[in-house]
């Protein structure tokens, strides 16, 4: 265990499985007490097994971003039990095969990606930021995706919530700098998350696409985790306003 986080608190989002639980074991090795806002019940209780039974410090606290009093609810909580918040990681959401064209898209499909990805990222911000401004700033990490800076067919809804969440990012640095804190986003590029890695492993055109379009191949969830990771530390104290690609040379 080092110590780059040592001392901070950090609020992680969809932290039972995949890059967030890369995550929420990473920043807990590095010293941090993590907070697993998590919506399942079975994954969050185990991320914060597995950081305890590590060595680290972590609640599991039962969180819907897309819902107002679920999000207030678990800051609450976090700070109630760590007494503090330093950094809100927003990784929960997601894509899903329904997504199409704006001509094809079902319109549900498009409300269901603008309220997990970009409302539940404001949720967070809005009811995380006063406890970050409260201990004197901190760092806030949101989860945009690569398909927000290049052009790709067949995924406009969520297209349309990662690119509100990378303009919501710079609107958000330049309005809480005044209270040091520093507000980037990650974006990934196709990564192989426990779900996606079951898609991938069963259609040999999705694998190969991924290979060919990104010059590393498959990004890992450790390798997100690692550029939050930085961005979460003291080590990124001038780093806001931006959209930080983890894509495997994807959008070169």
């Amino acid at each position: 265990m080092t110590d780059r986080l040592e001392g901070k608190v950090a609020f992680i989002t969809g932290a039972g499985t995949g890059i967030g639980r890369d995550a929420a074991e990473l920043f807990a090795s590095e010293g941090a007490r993590v907070v697993v806002a998590e919506i399942d019940p079975a994954a969050g209780a185990e991320t914060e097994q597995r950081i305890r039974a590590a060595g680290g410090e972590a609640l599991w606290v039962d969180t819907d971003v897309t819902e107002a009093g679920s999000v207030m609810a678990a800051v609450e909580k976090a700070v109630e039990r760590f007494g503090r918040l330093d950094v809100l990681y927003n990784n929960a959401g997601g894509s899903t095969h329904i997504d199409g064209p704006v001509t094809e898209a079902p319109e549900e499909e498009f409300w269901r990606a603008i309220r997990l990805d970009l409302f539940g990222t404001f949720l967070v911000c809005k009811y995380g930021i006063p406890k970050l401004i409260e201990v004197g700033g901190g760092s806030v990490i949101n989860t945009s995706s690569n398909v927000a800076l290049m052009a790709v067919r067949g995924r406009d809804c969520y297209t349309a919530a990662k690119g509100g969440v990378a303009s919501m990012t710079r609107s958000m640095a330049a309005e809480y700098a005044k209270h040091g804190i520093r507000v980037n986003a990650v974006a990934p590029g196709a990564t192989r998350t426990p779900r996606v890695a079951k898609l991938a492993d069963a259609n040999e055109h999705v694998d190969r696409l991924v290979r060919e379009g990104q010059l590393f191949g498959w990004c890992e969830p450790r390798d997100i985790a690692l550029m939050a990771l930085y961005l979460a530390s003291d080590e990124s104290r001038v780093t806001t306003g931006q959209i930080l690609s983890v894509d495997s040379g994807a959008t070169v």
